[in-house]
């Protein structure tokens, strides 16, 4: 039998998670948990609120900076930068570094190694090791 609430769907962790960081990105500064729930509609428990920045945080997605009782919380990075870390994280869980990166490179689309190409023949920015 099929669950009739209605607009009451269950939201997996990682669309929580990306709505989450959508609403402080929005934000013109570090954002509290009830802001970002208010942002959002309210339809989340600001403990469910609480929880997702929580997560966030461990994952180094977001900071947080003491704000009265609370936290203020801020995006670490943009979405590029967060693509980018999870990539990390994903390579450094593997013990072969060579084949995960070599796989990953001949998956790649005609137009994206052309653009991976381009950007290892670039220097490297001042401050990267």
């Amino acid at each position: 039998m099929a669950d009739d609430r209605r607009g009451s769907r269950r939201r997996g962790q990682g669309e929580l998670e990306a709505l989450v960081l959508s609403a402080l990105r929005e934000a013109n500064g570090p954002a509290t948990a009830g802001w970002v729930q208010q942002r959002l509609g309210g339809d989340l428990a600001y403990t469910t609120v609480i929880t997702i920045l929580t997560r966030l945080l461990a994952k180094g997605a977001v900071t947080r900076e003491r704000a009265g009782r609370s936290f203020a919380w801020t995006p670490a990075s943009d979405q590029a930068g967060l693509a980018a870390h999870k990539m990390r994280k994903v390579l450094d869980a593997e013990s072969d570094r060579e084949a995960v990166l070599a796989s990953f490179i001949t998956g790649l689309g005609p137009d994206d190694e052309r653009l991976l190409r381009e950007l290892l023949g670039q220097p490297r920015s001042e401050g990267e090791d």
